[in-house]
């Protein structure tokens, strides 16, 4: 069953940051009872049908972020709903949200209305911005708060003065579940230790911040990164023939350099004087370039990787979405797992690997209250009493 066989998570948590990291725990064996309203469920169920996002017959967003999962659905502003989601706080070992503020204290999910229900509970939070300050209570997403706010936004565009590119979706919810998750753990951890469980917390900013640290500390120590930046024709992007691109990633350019002249047949290049050192070739950049993209148009990405690789110069190939699906690179580390009884539909596994426990096969994400009448069930409630909480719209059943 799995290393967290014998842990309980309740996922009161919508769209991807919060659920995903319940769902890393799920890989790992771990129960996740995902708490939505009846009838319209968590609203990221409706992210594939909005105006940008691909278009799909499956609910791909969905399937990814809430695979192995059961889902309870309870009308959290009616007395008997939020009875039974303290039953099951009390069982339970984390609970995990990111609803806003306003909401948290509307449906009295705040840390300090959860948390003494269960000494042992570990209460697990994202925000986009932070648990205290002026915009704790700001709503907020990956592209607001990770992205755009961190400078991540401003700094990943071609040049200083083309405008900043958008994120692609969950770009920055991944990461940050896998903060919470790892949160999650270190308080498990420190459970084992103390016997009580805790607060813990993450912000899509904090990661974004985390993501940018480089820069940010650049700037921290005096760096200033409004100066033109110097660009390097040996880190640099390159247009095979075939017409897909790769980055060159030259860093020791000194040991390398003779070693790509070879790889490319150019050794004749050792003697021009406009590149015979690190320092000439950085002051002939422009020249340097022109030269090595009329060179890598004569051949595909095949012949380049094939022969930069076999002389040890990174490179890498600028993937398209649809490369991984018969990469053998994935595919021999699994990093896309088949569903269990779906016909071979795969997803895409969290990143972390461990050896001696083995992750769950992946389970097809649940429908709106799939669940809840065998939870209600297991919680003692007869058929009879299920059936009044769903006629009051207290529960919703499928």
């Amino acid at each position: 069953m799995g290393l967290f066989e014998d842990l309980l998570v309740l996922d009161c948590a919508s769209f991807i940051a919060g659920p995903a990291a319940a769902t890393m725990l799920s890989d790992f064996g771990a129960r996740v009872i995902k708490i939505e309203p009846p009838v319209i469920g968590d609203s990221f169920r409706q992210f594939r049908h909005m105006s940008g996002a691909p278009k799909a017959d499956i609910d791909y967003g969905w399937v990814l972020d809430n695979r192995n999962k059961e889902s309870l659905a309870l009308d959290l502003k009616q007395p008997a709903a939020r009875a039974i989601l303290e039953t099951l706080i009390r069982r339970a070992d984390v609970f995990i949200t990111n609803f806003p503020g306003p909401i948290r204290d509307k449906l009295r999910l705040r840390a300090e209305d959860v948390m003494p229900l269960n000494e042992r509970l570990i209460y697990a939070s994202i925000t986009p911005y932070g648990e205290v300050g002026p915009d704790k209570d700001r709503t907020g997403y990956d592209s607001t708060a990770w992205w755009a706010r961190s400078g991540l936004m401003d700094h990943v565009k071609p040049a200083p003065d083309a405008p900043p590119g958008f994120s692609t979706p969950g770009m920055g919810d991944h990461p940050t579940a896998t903060a919470l998750y790892a949160a999650i753990v270190s308080a498990l951890y420190r459970r084992q230790k103390t016997g009580k469980g805790g607060h813990v917390s993450t912000s899509l900013l904090a990661n974004g911040l985390w993501s940018n640290g480089v820069l940010l500390q650049a700037a921290l120590c005096g760096a200033d990164l409004d100066a033109p930046r110097k660009r390097s024709a040996l880190a640099n992007l390159y247009r095979c023939g075939c017409g897909r691109w790769f980055i060159l990633a030259i860093i020791n350019d000194t040991r390398d350099w003779p070693r790509l002249l070879e790889a490319l047949g150019k050794e004749a290049w050792l003697d021009d004087p406009r590149f015979a050192t690190s320092e000439s070739r950085s002051a002939h950049v422009p020249e340097l370039m022109a030269l090595l993209s009329a060179h890598f148009a004569t051949r595909d990405w095949a012949h380049w990787r094939e022969t930069l690789s076999a002389a040890g110069i990174p490179v890498g190939q600028v993937g398209r979405t649809r490369d991984h699906f018969d990469d053998v690179q994935v595919s021999e580390n699994e990093f896309l797992r088949e569903i269990a009884g779906q016909d071979g539909l795969r997803t895409v596994d969290s990143p972390i690997r461990m050896d001696g426990p083995e992750k769950v096969r992946p389970r097809m994400a649940p429908e709106i209250g799939q669940h809840s009448q065998a939870i209600l069930r297991d919680l003692g409630f007869s058929d009879g009493e299920i059936a009044g909480l769903a006629g009051s719209g207290a529960v919703g059943l499928t």
